[in-house]
């Protein structure tokens, strides 16, 4: 199982995708609509009945009679006019009103119940978030941890209850894995100690003649092969299975070590090795990580020529610890970069025989990937590669220069 992405305690949230805000955004336009729509039913049936009422309280039904003299008539029409006037200056005033403090209450009230809303959607979220979190947590370190959310019965208790029951399976499913693999490991690697054992004794027996010894060689050379390509699957394996031995790890002391191993190999072959190394503490399986540097410095050397160079940089950056490993060699073109790290994949012009087994750098790959990393690789002008690991610190990293550089070995 690959990690990606751990040391996650809460959920990563942006405001755009946020469930919490699409819900308090649904509340509060649902609300707008609403309360806008009562107030224009509001104001349609104040209207109604205003004007209804004014009719009653100043009538206009004065009419006028051929009988009533100048002045009556006069004085009625004044009447009539002042009245329409008063009627329609007390409606204009009403409506006015109505429609300014109704809209103020409405605006108050909609970012009261917005507030109350964002409340609300809070609370009916946060078992998701605590679904979430622990969801990165398990896919970042172990597959042992549940949910277990004690919630009333639901449809998000359901959900996390059917997390649950699905991180049981998988957990039974690569506790399987892991235990096939170890006794896949024990039965293929016993006959082939049985073999090499049977092979050796047959070649030192002092009777056996030269052709069996130079069969005995070769059979040899198989048998180590066949070793390296059960430890590079068994490497592979666990790369990709959740880490469960982890430490702090200085990857400078990974690479002075393996250096070191790869000497006598790189003076045999004419190759140059210069090395600068600086303290780049990570966290991680100190075995998967020393497989890591060794993979790269062993594929520099061996798919190198007589007088070729290797290049080993260890240092601390600022996306976190860098391992830079690059060596001169035949030309590769970008295209062919991506095979390189498949499984099983060689270039024929690096290769040139069956001396490997094209799982180095795909183990490197899977290890810095369960490490919350990447690798990643890129040809050298004039020919060679140049792989780089990108590693996360275990927390403060130790300054550059506080350990000498190395030189060229």
């Amino acid at each position: 199982m690959t990690a990606r992405s751990a040391e996650a305690s809460a959920p990563r949230h942006t405001w755009r995708g946020s469930l919490r805000l699409r819900f308090t955004l649904v509340f509060g336009v649902m609300f707008f609509v609403a309360t806008a729509a009562v107030l224009a039913v509001t104001a349609l049936l104040v209207d109604s009945s205003m004007r209804y009422s004014l009719e009653v309280a100043f009538p206009d039904g004065y009419n006028l009679e051929p009988g009533q003299s100048a002045d009556v008539q006069n004085y009625l029409i004044e009447r009539r006019s002042a009245y329409l006037v008063i009627r329609q200056r007390i409606f204009e005033s009403v409506q006015l009103n109505l429609i300014f403090k109704g809209g103020l209450a409405v605006v108050v009230v909609g970012a009261l119940a917005t507030t109350a809303g964002w409340l609300v959607a809070g609370r009916l979220v946060r078992p998701l978030s605590v679904i979430s979190s622990t969801a990165e947590r398990i896919a970042g370190r172990t597959l042992h941890r549940r949910i277990d959310l004690q919630a009333p019965a639901g449809e998000v208790k359901s959900l996390a209850d059917s997390f649950d029951s699905m991180l049981d399976r998988l957990d039974e499913a690569f506790a399987g894995q892991s235990r096939f693999i170890s006794n896949a490991a024990h039965e293929l690697k016993t006959p082939i100690a049985v073999n090499r054992t049977l092979v050796e004794v047959a070649m030192n027996r002092a009777d056996a003649p030269p052709e069996v010894r130079q069969l005995g060689e070769n059979l040899l050379a198989v048998s180590a092969r066949h070793e390296r390509l059960i430890d590079a699957l068994l490497t592979l394996a666990r790369a990709e299975n959740s880490l469960s031995e982890l430490a702090s790890v200085d990857l400078a002391e990974l690479a002075e070590s393996v250096l070191d191993s790869a000497a006598a190999e790189a003076e045999r072959r004419g190759v140059t090795v210069e090395d600068r190394v600086e303290p780049a503490v990570v966290t991680g399986d100190p075995v998967l990580l020393e497989q890591v540097v060794r993979n790269l410095v062993d594929n520099a050397v061996r798919y190198n020529g007589p007088g070729g160079e290797v290049t080993v940089w260890v240092s601390v950056g600022r996306q976190g610890a860098e391992v830079v490993v690059g060596n001169t060699g035949p030309v590769i073109s970008p295209h062919e970069v991506p095979v390189l790290f498949a499984p099983f994949r060689r270039l024929t012009d690096r290769v040139g025989s069956a001396r490997g087994s094209g799982l180095g750098l795909s183990i490197v790959r899977a290890v810095a990937r369960a490490h919350g990393g990447e690798a990643t690789a890129q040809p050298r002008p004039g020919g060679g590669l140049t792989v780089r690991v990108l590693l996360p610190l275990a927390g403060p990293g130790p300054g550059r220069g506080t350990r000498p550089p190395g030189g060229v070995r």
